[in-house]
């Protein structure tokens, strides 16, 4: 008998929710090849697989008023961090794909990352605002080790003194440290590590291919010794699962360098939400109905909200009580910030790709 959760062991989701923009949904029929464990493994077993994204663009714009930043770059579409409650799941149906396990393994590479932002920051008529890495999917997941698309768009920012956020949950941002440190220096970055949980065991299965905890805390104290301003984002929430570790982060967050903090409740719009319940329900089988009830209780009874503001931050006096204990730590442990103000009046857009300089 194949072992199928062993075979998927390192990943959230076990399941690939039907798109909801295909008229077909594709199942497996085992019983033609039960006999063929071998077969059944090389089926179920997720493989990576890196895609080329030929997207003409890599500068997104955003005008929902419950996001503080407009532009973003996204390197990569799909996310092989594999985080059960990812927002950013659904965007993989766009694409004919599934929200599920393809969302973790099949991965878009925009390849020409470093050269579209090149083109966007020397159109004439760019008057510089922050940009941030990410607003979707993160810049620093395992594809960045082998592809260092962010770390190449860094270059361009650097070189054209323009300033950039950057959301992580992984460790690995410190590896650009020699970008970061002169961009800090000029007042051109902030960086924000995204911590869940101080709990390895439960961050190693709602978070499977992301930093551990400790690793992220070790981040931000590698970016505060650096001089780069670093914050801490709770991101999610999740009640009745991490909010009562809010203070134990901020502590932690605060004792690390970090100078600042933020936090969202969670989301489970559209195909996330079947991810997370089939996770939640075989990882912590005893808190499922506890959970739900909590997320519930935030969202007037509802499992989701795409009300702005209240998707990101919940109703009702849990969510007030979330509220009040994050203010509450957030000024005890020192995080109100702000950062330091970004320097826009050192921009200049960047040397061309072809190397030909403008006339006028």
């Amino acid at each position: 008998m194949i072992d199928k959760e062993r075979l998927l062991k390192g990943r959230a989701s076990h399941i690939n929710p039907p798109n909801r923009f295909e008229p077909r949904h594709v199942e497996a029929d085992w019983e033609q090849i039960e006999a063929d464990e071998e077969t059944q493994a090389d089926l179920i077993r997720p493989k990576p697989e890196y895609l080329p994204d030929n997207s003409q663009s890599i500068v997104a714009t955003n005008d929902s008023p419950d996001v503080g930043f407009r532009w973003s770059v996204n390197p990569y579409r799909g996310c092989s961090h594999g985080c059960a409650y990812c927002y950013a799941r659904p965007g993989h149906e766009y694409l004919g794909l599934g929200a599920g396990l393809d969302f973790e393994t099949k991965i878009m590479v925009k390849h020409r990352a470093a050269e579209l932002l090149r083109e966007f920051l020397g159109r004439p008529n760019w008057n510089p605002e922050v940009i941030v890495f990410s607003g979707v999917t993160d810049c620093y997941q395992p594809a960045e080790r082998e592809f260092k698309l962010t770390r190449s768009c860094l270059e361009v920012a650097l070189e054209a003194r323009q300033p950039i956020g950057i959301i992580t949950k992984n460790a690995l941002v410190t590896r650009d440290l020699d970008l970061l440190r002169p961009m800090a220096a000029a007042n051109l970055v902030h960086v924000n590590l995204s911590i869940t949980t101080l709990d390895a065991n439960l961050a190693r299965g709602m978070e499977p291919r992301t930093s551990v905890p400790a690793a992220r805390l070790r981040a931000i104290e590698a970016l505060s010794k650096a001089g780069v301003p670093a914050a801490v984002m709770i991101g999610p929430v999740i009640p009745g699962l991490n909010d009562s570790e809010i203070p134990a982060i901020l502590a932690a967050a605060a004792q690390a360098g970090a100078r600042g903090a933020g936090y969202v409740v969670l989301r489970l719009p559209w195909s996330v939400r079947p991810v997370f319940l089939e996770w939640l329900g075989r990882i912590q089988p005893q808190a499922r109905q506890r959970v739900e009830a909590a997320i519930r209780s935030v969202r007037g009874g509802a499992m989701n909200s795409t009300e702005w503001r209240e998707r990101q931050m919940g109703t009702g006096a849990r969510a007030e009580q979330i509220e009040q204990m994050f203010r509450t730590f957030k000024k005890k442990f020192q995080l109100e910030g702000p950062l330091p103000a970004y320097d826009f009046s050192q921009f200049r857009p960047p040397k061309p790709s072809s190397g030909q300089l403008p006339l006028f």
